[in-house]
């Protein structure tokens, strides 16, 4: 298949990397839907496309504080072990709100919350 045969505009590819930079979409949201892209599905605009398929990147901090307490409160014995210093369990804990956004929160704002609230602010 040549270049000629994708249905990607070089617009629609450069529109994909400036929401991928700007944290709007991550790089997995991404790679999720290049395959749809290529062909010919968003050209007439990334953002509106994955806006319409509800991907867009979670990055209200009440919105994610919310998935964190949520998390939190499901995990009481994890919780307890990780304040007891079993500090690995924070990747756990990160693991369980991507579980919970579906992938779409914003790594490093989640993290910034969850240590927060997992050293008890």
């Amino acid at each position: 298949m040549g270049m000629d045969a994708l249905a990607i505009t070089p617009a629609a590819l450069a529109e994909m990397i400036s929401l991928i930079e700007n944290g709007t979409i991550s790089g997995k949201i991404a790679k999720d839907i290049l395959p749809d892209l290529l062909q010919g599905r968003g050209n007439k605009g990334i953002r509106t496309y994955i806006e319409k398929q509800g991907l867009l990147m979670i990055s209200d901090e009440a919105a994610i504080g919310a998935m964190v307490d949520k998390v939190l409160e499901a995990n009481q014995k994890q919780l307890q072990e990780f304040r007891a210093g079993k500090t690995k369990l924070q990747g756990y804990f990160e693991g369980q709100v991507m579980k919970e956004s579906k992938g779409r929160v914003n790594p490093g704002l989640m993290k910034a919350i969850l240590l927060r609230k997992l050293s008890g602010e």
